[in-house]
Order: structure tokens, then sequence, then C-alpha cells
């Protein structure tokens, strides 16, 4: 029987729900002693903890056989399948209804319907949601819901590759091994073995489809390496390997009648509903930012392939669409999130500063100088001309990117300057013009021939290693909600995550998302009412325009603070000091935003696409900085000063479990938490 939010105590529920997770775990234990609260302004919303699996102090070494890498007692993604198949308790989300007849998608043409119905619904149009559109849409109708135009995404922006054992003197477990090693042994094996065994097919269906990447001249395709890699094995297109495989599946989801688009609407939260102890997904609340208008979207099941982060950050790589939406959606909808602290930094960023001819206007996003010109024998200095990373690690610049961005940012504080040298003119011109012509042309755009002068070059926020906690097929632990991409956290990445393994991994769980979903359309069923359970959204075309103006520069001075505390308290290299520090600024800012937008009119329920950003990167900051608190020892991404070396009992997952949402900042609470009726 469905329960109202008042039957059920925020007390009694975690109580329920962590001993249901001790009996599902029957080999492993919970550890509670890191539960820490959200922050100042939200103390009881999420806690933070880690989980062990039994027999997880195996030891690590990097020249013994890979038998001992892969020991089977280091999998913990059996545990959390189990954690993800939990029936929930419930916390405060209004009831489902179900009636016994599938529902036939007839609206979803109605331009002027703000409720559409379809079978599947796709948020995001990078490589995990576009390739797992395709294959949903042999089974029903797919609605892929993209932030701005549908090629901007992370995807698009994508130089290097694709990671997969293609060359006969490479092998998976050799994959795995570097995969293994670049994540500082946090890796789950499980997930590591999945994708590195399954990701050459996932290649070649690519190439299948159309997508067209560079060969040699012997007719294969040719490989690159690149920084953690032992083996030759990135496949790519020039520098440009993501805007080709977004050319190829774009074009096969215009030609597919079963898959509609819908460009410029941005996801504002999803909407989830309680099935006795259940929390299911049922679809999300968009803005349409051109027209302004609130659309519905209603669906039996819900892929999240929303992307990262990184504009927490006021240097990144990412492009705008970038601000942790997906993350934040499915942690106001409940669902568990994970390893958040591994915030990867890439090491190469192109450096305005020493560009010959400056930029004329700061850059919406960092410019990505590829891990593959490093790997392709890239040398890096310091402005006296000294080569540092053999002083760091033996590795040299293939070192993994964790390892190359504190090398480059320890030298940047010792000798105060502001970014270093990246050369790659040793190598022959062809060569560099034919593997980099979208770099070299950004170069000598400002003035820089990179065949003749190093590429300066600074670290910048590049990827969360952390997200959305998924099993092997995609699934969380909210029903009817899948994750694939850069939002989940598979376990594949562990600490950090090895160069060209991510478009890898969204390709392989997009794929294994599909079948579950297929069954998960199949058996359900939906009341075409169902779009009355949850009170919509409301655009503020009551406020005034001045008010409008006030709340809307106030939100970009806030951003912009929000940013700045991050990079300078919560950046490469980090201490308990700072990161608390951070955490009270983080509070007082959300807090100091949220009263000034009520006093000036605005209403909860009230939604823009700055507004709803703002939401969202408040939120994956918070959840970035508690979980950075709770881990007590430096590994991979996270390095902090006062826990300096690795700890074989902290080599735990990150877990972030779901809380009540009592005592909450708005920012944390989906806006129609409130049920209609009871």
């Amino acid at each position: 029987m469905c329960k109202t939010p008042n039957e059920v105590k925020a007390s009694s529920c975690l109580k329920v729900f962590f001993n249901l997770m001790s009996f599902c775990f029957s080999y492993s234990d919970i550890e509670m002693e890191n539960c820490i609260p959200a922050g100042s302004g939200a103390p009881q919303h999420y806690r933070v903890t880690n989980y062990k699996g039994q027999s997880r102090r195996t030891a690590w070494v990097s020249d013994v056989p890979i038998g001992r890498f892969l020991q089977k007692d280091l999998s913990w993604s059996k545990a959390v399948s189990k954690v993800l198949q939990i029936r929930r308790c419930g916390l405060s989300a209004p009831p489902l209804h179900k009636n016994g007849k599938l529902f036939k998608v007839i609206s979803s043409r109605m331009k002027d319907n703000p409720t559409k119905y379809f079978d599947f619904t796709v948020i995001g149009s990078g490589i995990a949601g576009l390739r797992y559109a395709l294959e949903v849409a042999k089974y029903g109708s797919v609605a892929v819901i993209t932030k701005a135009e549908s090629h901007e995404c992370n995807t698009n922006y994508a130089q290097g590759g694709v990671s997969a054992v293609l060359c006969p003197s490479d092998s998976v477990e050799s994959h795995m091994k570097d995969t293994i090693v670049a994540g500082a042994y946090l890796c789950d094996e499980e997930s590591v073995r999945v994708v590195c065994t399954e990701g050459p097919e996932r290649v070649r269906e690519l190439i299948a489809m159309g997508a067209s990447f560079d060969h040699g001249e012997d007719g294969n395709l040719h490989l690159m390496r690149e920084g953690g890699h032992s083996h030759h094995r990135i496949v790519h297109a020039a520098d440009m390997t993501g805007k080709e495989i977004e050319r190829a599946l774009l074009k096969a989801v215009v030609n597919n009648p079963n898959i509609f688009v819908f460009e410029h609407h941005f996801a504002i939260d999803l909407l989830t509903c309680q099935d006795e102890s259940d929390i299911v997904c049922l679809g999300v609340d968009t803005l349409n930012t051109k027209t302004l208008e609130v659309i519905r979207f209603l669906s039996k099941v819900t892929l999240l392939a929303s992307g990262g982060a990184g504009h927490i950050y006021p240097k990144t790589t990412n492009p705008l669409v970038a601000t942790g939406d997906g993350i934040a959606m499915a942690h106001r909808a409940q669902a568990v999130i994970s390893n958040m602290e591994f915030v990867q930094f890439h090491p190469t960023a192109l450096a305005d500063e020493g560009l010959p001819i400056k930029p004329t206007k700061p850059r919406e996003n960092a410019f990505l100088i590829s891990e593959a010109v490093r790997g392709d024998g890239g040398i890096l200095y310091n402005l006296g001309m000294e080569r540092f990373m053999p002083l760091y690690d033996e590795r040299a610049e293939l070192a993994p990117r964790d390892v190359v961005a504190r090398s480059i940012d320890d030298q940047l504080k010792k000798r105060n300057e502001k970014f270093v040298l990246l050369d790659i003119s040793h190598k022959p011109k062809e060569s560099i013009l034919s593997h980099f012509p979208n770099i070299a042309s950004m170069c000598l755009q400002h003035g820089l021939d990179i065949t003749r002068r190093p590429i300066p070059v600074v670290p910048a926020a590049h990827y969360m290693c952390g997200g959305v906690q998924a099993g092997l097929e995609g699934e969380t632990n909210v029903q009817g909600l899948y994750v694939a991409g850069e939002v989940a956290c598979t376990g594949l990445h562990g600490a950090n995550r090895l160069a060209s393994n991510s478009l890898l991994e969204a390709l392989v769980f997009a794929r294994r998302a599909v079948q579950p979903s297929v069954d998960c359309m199949k058996s359900s069923s939906l009341d075409l009412t169902a779009s009355n359970l949850w009170p919509r959204p409301v655009v503020p075309f009551s406020l005034g325009s001045n008010d409008t103006d006030k709340v809307l520069s106030m939100t970009k001075e806030l951003r912009t603070e929000l940013q700045s505390t991050m990079w300078n308290y919560v950046g490469i290299v980090r201490s308990t000091m700072r990161l608390e520090t951070a955490e009270r600024k983080i509070g007082n800012l959300e807090a100091k935003w949220e009263e000034f937008l009520f006093q000036h009119g605005w209403k909860p329920t009230m939604v823009g696409p700055e507004i709803c950003e703002m939401r969202n990167l408040f939120c994956c900051a918070k959840l970035v900085v508690s979980s950075a608190l709770s881990r007590h020892e430096s590994r991979g991404l996270h390095y902090t000063i006062d826990f300096p070396h690795l700890e074989e009992s902290k080599r735990l997952p990150t877990i972030i479990f779901p809380s009540s949402s009592v005592n909450s900042t708005w920012s944390s609470r989906q806006l129609h938490k409130q049920p209609m009726y009871q």
C-alpha cells in the first residue's frame, strides 16, 4: 500500500534501509564511521559513507602478473547490484497509479501538447544517449531531450579517441591492468572486465554505422598510445574523434522514424512517485528554452545520459551545458551517488596567457590539448625549458592524468608561473598536421605554429569519475531509471579515469542497458492521467522585469563566486581546512542566493534556465566537497596534504545514500516534492 510522506519518518526510513542492506550484504559490512552532514545548509539531506566488501585488502604492486591484479574478492559490483535491487522505503513522493494496459504514443506528435508520452525518454544527446536510443527504438518510441543543439555535448569535444583492444599484440588483460593501475586500484573488477571485453565489438558497431576512423598505410586502423596505456589501442579520427562519432550517431538518429529529438529542452527534475516501497521514475519535466514552455515527458523507462559537471569550476574543457544537471536531478530523486570526490583535471588545456595573440574575449570553455600529443612524443617543460616530468614519475609524460596534473600544479606553484609548455615540434611536420589538425589550426589562429614552437598549457577541470551509482546494466536504485556516460558511476574509472576510456564506457553501458530497459518497458503500465500527479513548474512571467534582472544578475555573480571557491579550495591539491572552508562558503552562498530570490518574488516552483543551472551547480559542488571530506587518504584524483598517502584500509568507494529532505535547501529538493493529494 502506498504511504504518504507523513507516514514515513526519515530516521526509521534510514534504519530500515541500512538493515535491508546489511541483510543483502551477507558477505560484507557497512562502514558508518564516516557519516557526515550534507553541509551547513542541509545537515540531514544525505549521508556519506563507505561500504566494504569482504577480503578487500589485496596487495597491489605494478610488477606482478595480471592474475594477482584481478582478485575475485575485489569486485563490488555484485554488492552494488544488490543495493540497487533493494526495495526502498518511502520518503516523499506521490503514489503510483497503474492500469492494465500498455499506453500508445499518440500525443508525442502534437507540438502544442504540454505533456508527451513515449516508451523511452533519453536525457542527453551524447554518445551514450544516442547509442541507447538507436537500440531501444527497435522496440518502441523514443524521445531524446537535449539542453541545446543536439551536437552540443561533451562527446563532440572529445579529441583523443576510443580505447579498445584491436591489435594482436594487445590483450584484454593488459587493458584491464592499465585501467586498474590508473584508477589507483579503486576500480570494480567486473565493470573493468565487461568494458575491456565488450569494447572492441562496440567500436566495430560504430564503424558499421558509418563512423570513419584513421587508418595506417597497411589499411588497418591507426592506433594511438596515450598516457597510462601500455599499448597502442586508441582508435581516433585525427584529433576530432568525438565530433566524428557524434556525426555518425546523429545521422542514424535523424533517419530513425521512432526517435524524436527535442532540442533546447532543459531537464528540470525527474518525475518520481512511490509504488509501495519502491521509488519509480516516470519521466521528466523540461523547459523549452526557446518558447519558455514547460513540457512534461511521461515514459515507462528513462535513461539519464546528461554528462558531467565541469562548470562547477571556472576553468573547464566542458561545454557550457555541463552543469551537473543529471547528477543533481538524480540526487534529488533519491538515487544513490558515488565517488564524487574524484574530479579529473586534464593536465593540458590551452593556456591563453601564453599565446602570441590573445583571444579577444574569455572562452566559454578551455580548449583541450589532447592526451594523444603526449602519447605521440610531446614533452613538458617549465618556462625555463627544463623537462620536469621525469622528476615526478618514471613514466614521465606518459604517466596517468592525475600524476601529470599534480606535477604541473607543483611546477606552477614553485616557480610562480601561469603555464607550462608542451612541445611536439621535434616530430615531423607532416605527422603533426595529420594527427592534430584541429589543435594546429586553433593555435595558428592565435599566432602559434605548433610544428615550430611549444604549446602553452595549464590544467583544467575535465571529467567527473563519480556520479549516479549504476549496476552492470546501467540500473539505479530508482525503478525505471537507467544511467550511462559521464553522469554514471559504474566503477570502471575508480579514483582516476584512464585516457580514452570514457567514450568506451559510454558505448558499452548504453548497450548493456538496452535489454533490461526493454524488459521494464514491456512489463510496465501507465495511467494516462499520471500527468496530474505532480504540480507543474511555473515560468516566472509574473515577475517584473526589474526583479527578473536583479535575480539573474545576482545568480551570475554568485555562480562566479561558487566556481572560484571550488577552484581555490577544492582543486588539484586539497586540505581538510580548505575543504571545510569551501563547505562553509558554499553553504553561505546558497543561503544568500535563495534568500535573495524569494525576497524578489521568486516562488519555489518557478523555473528558468539560469536558476535551474545554479540549483544543480550548488547541489553538485556540495556532493564533491562532502565526499572529499570523507576520504582520509590521497588516492588518484583526490590528493590532500593532511592525508598524503594511500591507505589500504581506505580502498573503498564513497557512497552517498539518500536521506530525509527535512531541513534541506531548495536546490536539494525536487520542485514537485509535495504531492497534489495523499
